[in-house]
This record gives structure tokens, C-alpha cells and sequence, in this order.
């Protein structure tokens, strides 16, 4: 097992496979893969006959979990995986290119959230606790980095977007220091930002440091969302998941952002009262105590579900509600 692979650990594992209730012969979608943890298990229980696709953006994500998916893999020539480095707001486009029929896939599982490793790595420029370039890009091939973005947003634009995508309730301070700051140079890397922050805030370096919330988690946060235009893709899944689930296949989501929890809730609550899904789980699925210990990410995870109309529902059987 590789470095990046002993780093990371799935959230609500066994929550997912709960909802999801993967079989042998089913077509599941992960679209989220990262380093493969939920996908691993998926492909696991889906042996013999069945098939996993899963989409990342990341090329370094996809070429560590095609290695992991592999083992589990082993010698089941009958069970296929596809790894598709593509948005997974694409994943009608993408299902089409693959072969597969709208309406033919079991379930449909989705990660919003962003990998230890692309944390960790410094030159991917997410973390305020490591200095590098603030790029924040999942696919370094596409779109804007951070800095160009923060060095161009108007204040305005900026308390905006600190408040819609990070809740900052200091945005206003946080905004007008940027665009002073940038006027004598241009803002392009994590540790001139995460330093303005601080500043902004009245927090110093070493107190930011040893605080329960870091002073620019937020505002890191809000950029990270902002910049891979991630609350506009899960608009775009939500609405296309119908169209790719078989009559009782479950859509299943997991968030870290208020923002993108309260979508998902509103498409499943209204799709629901449409009569488009069966069901839906009307309070969230969170972490137990013990997996927090374990794994600390996973305390502001939430976990929603719904199921198309028509069949049976997995969690109603297996008590996730």
C-alpha cells in the first residue's frame, strides 16, 4: 500500500454502503473516485458481473485508486471498472461515451469534498498551513488558479463570495485588506493569503496556529469552492441524476459545506414532493463518535439520500433512515 493510499480514509463508509446496498451484477456510479476508498468497497460487492464508474478530476487521484481498484479487482475478469478524468457535471455526456443506457444505473454516489493528499500537497496550493502557490484547482489543466481570481475580484465581489461559500462573518475586514495589500503586489501564494487573514482578523501567526478552527479555513474554503466552481457542478448532478437511475436506484451524497448540503436537501425534498423519488432521508446521516476519533475529517460530514420512484428501498431495509 502506497503512502497516499495509508493516508487516506473513506467518510461514512459503511453509512454509504448502508444506502446504497451495492449487489453483485449492479452499475454504480462513484462520482467522486479520489483515492478510491468508497469505490473499493463498492467494486467489491458488486463481483461478479458488475460495473463501477468512477469520475475524478484529478489525474494523480485516478492513477493511485486505478492501482488500489485493480487488487480488488484481481483475477474477476467479469466485473469491469472505468476511470474517467472528466467534471462529474458531465456525467449524462459521460455515461453516453461509455455505453451506458439513461435510466440503467443502480446508483449514483457523490463525494463534495477534497482529498487529504491534495491538502497535504503543498504546490496544490489548498492548504493555509503550508506555504505554495494559490492555485486550488482540482485539474491544475483547467480554468483559473485562486491568485488570479483574488487579484481581480472586486471588494465587493469578495465579501460576496466569502460570505455565500465560507460563511465568513468577517469578510468585510478580510476583503478590504486583500485589495490594499495587492495594490503594492499581486497576491500568489497560500501563506501571503493566510497571513492577510490573520492580520484581517487580529489573530497572530501563533495563535492562528494553535486554534480549534484555523482563522483562514474559511476563506480558503470559500475560494476552493469558488475557484473549481463546485456549488455550480452539484446543481448540475443533482438535476441529471433522475435521468441516468433505474425505476428504485438510490442517489446518494455527502457534503462539508452548508451550501452544498442545503442543495442537495432542497433537490431531494422537492424531487420527492414531485413524485420523481420515493423517498428520501429527511434528516442527514452523520459520523458516529467513534469514527470522529478515527477520523476527524469526517465531523462535518453529512450524508442524504433519495431513491427513484419505483422498487425497493435499500435503507428502509437496512435501517438507514
Amino acid at each position: 500500500m502506497g503512502k497516499r493510499d495509508a493516508l487516506h480514509v473513506p467518510v461514512l463508509l459503511t453509512q454509504v454502503l448502508g444506502v446504497l446496498a451495492p449487489k453483485p451484477g449492479q452499475t454504480i456510479v462513484d462520482c467522486t473516485l479520489g483515492l478510491g476508498g468508497h469505490s473499493a468497497a463498492i467494486l467489491e460487492r458488486i463481483k461478479p458481473d458488475g460495473r463501477l464508474i468512477a469520475i475524478d478530476l484529478d489525474t494523480e487521484n485516478i492513477a493511485d485508486a486505478r492501482v488500489q481498484l485493480q487488487r480488488v479487482k484481481g483475477r474477476d475478469g467479469t466485473v469491469q471498472f472505468d476511470l474517467v478524468h472528466d467534471n462529474f457535471s458531465n456525467l449524462p455526456a459521460i455515461l453516453e461515451r461509455l455505453g451506458v443506457a439513461a435510466g440503467s444505473v443502480d446508483g449514483v454516489l457523490a463525494d463534495i469534498g477534497i482529498a487529504s493528499t491534495q491538502i497535504d500537497n503543498p504546490d496544490r496550493g489548498f492548504s493555509y498551513r503550508k506555504p505554495g502557490p494559490l492555485d486550488m484547482r482540482m485539474d491544475p489543466s483547467r480554468g483559473e488558479p485562486a491568485s488570479a481570481l483574488i487579484n481581480r475580484m472586486t471588494q465587493q465581489e469578495l465579501i460576496d463570495a466569502l460570505l455565500k461559500y465560507g460563511d465568513e462573518t468577517d469578510a468585510p475586514k478580510i476583503a478590504k485588506l486583500i485589495v490594499s495589500r495587492r495594490q503594492a503586489a499581486p497576491i500568489t501564494t497560500t501563506e501571503q493569503l493566510m497571513s492577510i487573514v490573520c492580520e484581517a482578523r487580529d489573530f497572530t501567526i501563533q495563535r492562528a496556529a494553535g486554534a480549534k478552527l484555523h482563522p483562514a479555513a474559511r476563506t480558503f474554503q470559500a475560494l476552493r469552492i469558488m475557484v473549481n466552481t463546485e456549488l455550480d457542478n452539484l446543481s448540475s448532478l443533482l438535476a441529471c441524476i433522475p435521468r441516468v437511475l433505474k425505476p428504485g436506484g438510490m442517489a446518494a451524497i455527502i457534503t462539508f459545506h452548508s451550501g452544498e448540503d442545503r442543495k442537495v436537501k432542497h433537490s431531494f425534498r422537492d424531487l420527492f414532493r414531485a413524485g420523481v423519488y420515493a423517498a428520501d432521508g429527511r434528516d442527514p446521516i452523520i459520523a458516529t463518535e467513534d469514527e470522529i476519533k478515527a477520523n476527524p475529517r469526517s465531523r462535518s460530514a453529512k450524508l442524504r439520500w433519495a431513491r427513484l420512484a419505483g422498487g425497493t428501498s435499500p435503507c428502509e431495509r437496512t435501517g438507514f433512515r
